[in-house]
């Protein structure tokens, strides 16, 4: 049986050529795409899952660019939600000396910002989540729905779950993105209570409720409910936790670290392709770890199809 997975975000627009502050003058701009749940689909489709993007975008011809990009990369474009007049978001990221990213964002007028304001069209979006087997979805989506938006989507969302919807979450938590600490913490925690997996950064759970160590974090996901977390320690590895079971999965250190862009996203997108083909936490750690050590080593958070590692490093 084929396993049917939405992910729920915004891709955006990345204006690249940009160094040290300024737009290059050797060469004229050009546009990529990125976007945390874009990311993770595009390498959960790579890599053999039947992933459906959920978002919306304007009736413009850089709308139009990003789905056909998508579409190249197998990802259905089907649920994409097309809103006359508006335009998708654009960011612009800074690497330093380190690979270490700094991100500058256009995203208030978006159209997945509008579209996660309005409540008619989210009936819309719940019914057609019906169709699907998993959702994936992440703090950045929730940190774009308006209030009320928030407090529908997550009584809908309650009831396809008791109707047999999985959720997959990572907090992956901006402050920026967010009006306060407060509001990330209810919502974040809103879904956590319902999600079955979780895939959270530990830096992102230091930042927000202040854990000192990957056991905290741990040991608050079981509370919640959330049956299986891959918490994720950068270069220390991930550690896996499974009905109070807990397991530090390693990774192999990259000697030179291009870009870390995208590197949960893709430890994310190879992690669930592989566990849910059937493979144990242990192994789609390893994959997520393989894929994530490729792509830290390009600039950009979506390699080329053409570098991605064979056979996941083998595992």
């Amino acid at each position: 049986m084929t396993v049917k997975v939405a992910v729920l975000g915004e891709c955006m627009l990345e204006l690249s050529n940009a160094q040290a502050g300024h737009i290059s003058r050797a060469m004229p701009c050009r546009f990529n795409f990125g976007g945390d749940t874009l990311n993770s689909a595009v390498y959960m489709a790579r890599l053999g899952l039947q992933v459906s993007y959920f978002t919306a975008l304007g009736d413009d011809v850089y709308s139009q660019w990003l789905i056909n990009e998508w579409a190249s990369e197998d990802v259905d474009t089907s649920q994409v939600v097309i809103m006359p007049k508006a335009m998708p978001g654009l960011y612009m990221i800074q690497t330093d000396d380190h690979g270490e990213r700094s991100f500058s964002y256009w995203r208030d007028q978006s159209a997945a910002r509008q579209w996660l304001h309005d409540e008619a069209a989210l009936q819309q979006l719940l019914e057609r989540l019906k169709d699907y087997d998993v959702l994936y979805l992440s703090g950045i989506t929730l940190s774009l729905m308006g209030e009320s938006y928030f407090e529908g989507f997550l009584a809908g969302l309650q009831h396809l779950v008791s109707s047999g919807l999985k959720v997959v979450f990572d907090i992956n938590y901006r402050p920026r993105g967010w009006q306060n600490e407060a509001i990330a913490k209810h919502r974040i925690e809103a879904i956590l209570r319902i999600s079955n997996m979780a895939l959270p950064t530990f830096d992102d759970e230091m930042l927000l409720f202040k854990d000192q160590t990957p056991k905290q974090t741990a040991a608050r996901y079981q509370a919640y409910g959330v049956s299986e977390c891959v918490i994720k320690l950068g270069g220390e590895g991930a550690l896996c936790v499974h009905t109070g079971n807990e397991e530090l999965v390693a990774t192999t250190k990259v000697a030179k670290v291009i870009d870390s862009t995208g590197a949960g996203d893709s430890f994310n997108g190879a992690y669930l392709a592989k566990r849910l083909a059937g493979a144990t936490m242990q192994a789609a750690c390893m994959a997520g770890h393989c894929l994530a050590g490729t792509v830290i080593q390009f600039r950009g958070a979506i390699i080329p199809t053409d570098a991605m590692p064979e056979g996941l490093c083998q595992v």
